[in-house]
């Protein structure tokens, strides 16, 4: 009787390309991908004033090189820089705490961000998602985070509160609704 035949695991590789927005980007680069027979696992897109941004994690059997030689054409005209790299193929854990949404909004000024996250780290939290925008003057920050079983969410949030207060800014965090995240 034969053994079922299993297959090594894929590798998995991080993708980032950047640079001067066009369109087409995100299909050229993932019809590419695709053409090389990985599947995406996990992507973040976004436009930051006027520049593209996109980080992919995807899995399969090409290697660097290949993905690399791949994806060169988008680079052609000096508008974007592509890179690769191989990770380590890691579970994914299990949210043992709780999630949490933070918004801060308020005039601009450095340190909002730093300030902020400052207090959810000292917390022992995890941002696992952060946006922010500028219109005009006003400056708004939304993070999805992951705070430990046990963590005192009313001192955390007053900390939040404080700091946020210290620059001049408003904050609020609130339980993250399942179909948030």
């Amino acid at each position: 009787m034969n053994s079922p035949r299993s297959t090594p695991p894929s590798t998995l590789h991080a993708v980032t390309v950047l640079g001067h927005d066009r369109p087409g980007i995100i299909a050229e680069a993932t019809g590419r991908l695709a053409g090389l027979g990985l599947n995406l696992e996990d992507s973040t897109m976004t436009l930051l004033r006027g520049h593209f941004a996109m980080m992919l994690l995807c899995a399969g059997d090409a290697p660097a090189a290949d993905i690399e030689a791949a994806l060169a054409p988008l680079t052609d005209d000096g508008t974007l820089t592509v890179t690769v790299r191989e990770v380590p193929q890691q579970p994914a854990a299990a949210a043992a705490g709780s999630s949490w949404v933070l918004t801060v909004h308020g005039g601009d000024r450095p340190g909002i961000v730093s300030a902020v996250v400052g207090q959810v780290a000292e917390a022992g939290g995890n941002i696992t998602d952060l946006t922010t925008r500028l219109a005009g003057d006003l400056y708004l920050l939304v993070a999805e985070i992951d705070l430990p079983a046990g963590a005192d969410v009313d001192a955390v949030g007053a900390a939040i509160r404080a700091a946020a207060t210290d620059l001049g800014v408003g904050a609020t965090l609130r339980p993250a609704e399942a179909d948030e995240l």
